[in-house]
């Protein structure tokens, strides 16, 4: 029967790998690190450090009220699982009292990039508060493993990959299992995370897996991946995960987790096994194969699509641009996309792709290079102040671009008086809130996909912050409208001037001209000027696309202008 196991076990494995190499950068086969459970009783001493010393303050963070116990009631290894169980008793322990016991496991390995599987089945009670995580082998916190050698950064400095946790989202819905990023650039209340759906949680078995590679972090459930952290500038603040982590396996109580009712006796946490796997393979071979072409090309990005074989499974990728450089990596033998964002509306770019291994041969005719011209803005901008929901103090910039059958939706908030902010995306009918991307400042956007050209949607935007919210009024859009071209009363003709601008512009028309305006996309007034007939300068303006708008008493003319 063990042979059955195993061997079912390992086709399982074969399949999920197979299956989750389209979805992570760097395929990791090797297992060089595990624990089975496989022998009853107490946990493997050679494998695992109960954490049980209490912080300063004697109180877990968090708000959390348990005591971590060595004792066997709170881990044990029963019939091939490893029982991490929280139970509602008074312990009295470093002279203090709590009215729960649980129990906080560090793995006595840590490892620098590779992959984790957990299995586990998890608690649903309330107020529990159930992690599979990593923590730098560097944090200084007080008893744990590594902390008398190794602990000489202070957390979040450290680095924190959290693989799963439950119990701390009452907002999202049953099932709901979080995975989030701590670092010094966003940690506490972080924007670095994400989530999915398990299917009967709490009944069920589970794999949950972290993907972490020198490029990006990507979190999987039963082999499916559904969040990666790939930040577009790492340093020591938003990634500090170029140094070894360990393991934690725990179940905290209360604190973030909720009320603990008054009828809970305990929770118990299974857990089947936790593997690790890295590449440890001596490589020389260079890829081969490699090719690079266009994709899907946006008034603002550029799609590559890369791809190349190697014998180590893996394939690194290079790309510059602009004096830029993006590095990242994927399965061998499978198509990468990259999209490079942030460019400006119809200008021609050219980019340099290399190919190269993680063990670094280069692909012998390196590099391909490539040119593309991004095409121009189809979109509606504008400013506004009216709430639906609290109140602005300035207002806000919007902006809505078609782009092919999707529509971007960016908003700037411009008040100053409002710190922490975070911005989701309300749509009206049928209502759904969706958490948007943080593009810097307090400027957030979302695209949301497959849409009809011709339809009308409606979308409002909340921003939360510390002490309150802000929820700006529901702007309607047609999808594939190109409002910024609209002509207030008198013809387009009757101005002209040569664009691109670099230093200064000189418009040419038939009529009299009483002010210019130059506005950002998102409807930003950055230059006024009533002296039309000679030179207006715009050397302080960065690079990028524009509005010019030129007046004639009350009636306006809008252009697009380029600034390089």
């Amino acid at each position: 029967m063990k042979k059955i196991i195993h061997f079912t076990l390992f086709v399982s494995i074969f399949m999920t790998a197979q299956f989750s190499k389209a979805q992570v950068d760097v395929v990791y086969n090797t297992l060089v690190w595990s624990d089975e459970f496989e022998t009853n009783g107490p946990i493997n001493p050679t494998k695992w450090h109960h954490q049980t010393q209490l912080p300063n303050g004697g109180s877990w963070f968090n708000g959390e009220v348990q005591h971590y116990t060595n004792l066997i009631t709170n881990s044990n290894v029963t019939n091939g699982n490893l029982n991490i169980v929280a139970i509602k008793e008074p312990f009295t322990n470093q002279g203090v009292t709590k009215q729960y016991t649980s129990a906080r496991l560090n793995s006595k390995f840590a490892f620098l990039y590779g992959r984790v599987d957990i299995r586990a089945k998890i608690p649903t009670n309330q107020g529990t508060w159930p992690a599979l995580w990593m923590l730098g082998k560097n944090v200084n916190e007080t008893g744990g493993f590594f902390n008398a050698e190794f602990g000489t950064t202070n957390w979040p400095a450290c680095g924190e990959i959290d693989i799963m946790e439950h119990g701390i989202t009452p907002s999202q819905p049953a099932g709901f299992i979080q995975s989030a990023i701590h670092s010094p650039s966003s940690f506490g209340n972080t924007v670095n995370h994400g989530g999915t759906i398990a299917s009967n949680l709490g009944n069920d078995f589970h794999v949950y897996s972290v993907n972490w590679s020198p490029f990006q972090i990507t979190f999987l459930l039963d082999g499916v991946a559904f969040y990666t952290y790939n930040p577009a500038v790492k340093n020591a603040s938003t990634w500090p995960f170029d140094a070894e982590q360990y393991l934690l396996l725990n179940i905290a109580m209360g604190g973030v987790a909720g009320a603990i009712p008054s009828n809970f006796t305990q929770a118990t946490m299974e857990i089947d096994y936790v593997r690790v796997y890295q590449n440890t393979q001596i490589d020389t071979e260079a890829p081969t194969n490699f090719t690079a072409t266009v994709g899907n090309v946006t008034s603002s990005s550029v799609q590559l699509l890369l791809n190349a074989s190697d014998n180590s499974g893996n394939v690194v990728y290079s790309i510059n641009y602009n004096g830029q450089n993006i590095t990242t990596a994927s399965a061998s033998g499978v198509q990468k996309s990259v999209i490079i964002p942030n460019l400006m509306p119809t200008t021609n770019y050219s980019f340099s792709v290399s190919a190269s291994d993680v063990a670094g041969n280069v692909y012998a005719n390196n590099p391909i290079n490539l040119n593309a011209t991004t095409l121009g803005v189809v979109g509606c901008t504008g400013t506004d102040n009216e709430a639906q929901q609290g109140s602005f103090s300035t207002g806000y910039n919007y902006a809505f671009e078609t782009i092919g059958n999707d529509v971007k939706i960016t908003f700037e908030l411009l008040d100053t008086d409002k710190v922490g902010v975070v911005a989701f995306l309300w749509r009206q009918t049928p209502f759904t809130e969706y958490q948007m991307t943080n593009i810097s400042g307090n400027t957030y956007s979302y695209t949301i996909t497959n849409q009809t050209i011709g339809a009308t949607i409606s979308y409002a935007v909340k921003f939360a912050y510390a002490g309150g919210l802000s929820v700006t009024k529901y702007f309607t859009y047609v999808v594939g409208d190109n409002c910024l071209l609209t002509i207030d009363t008198f013809e387009l003709d009757q101005f002209s001037f040569q664009n691109p601008v670099t230093d200064f512009i000189n418009i040419n028309t038939s009529v009299t001209i009483d002010k210019v305006e130059i506005y950002t996309l998102l409807g930003k007034l950055v230059l006024s000027s009533s002296t039309t007939t000679e030179s207006i300068d715009v050397k302080n303006l960065a690079k990028g696309l524009y509005l010019l708008a030129v007046y004639q008493g009350n009636k306006k003319s809008i252009k697009k202008m380029i600034v390089k």
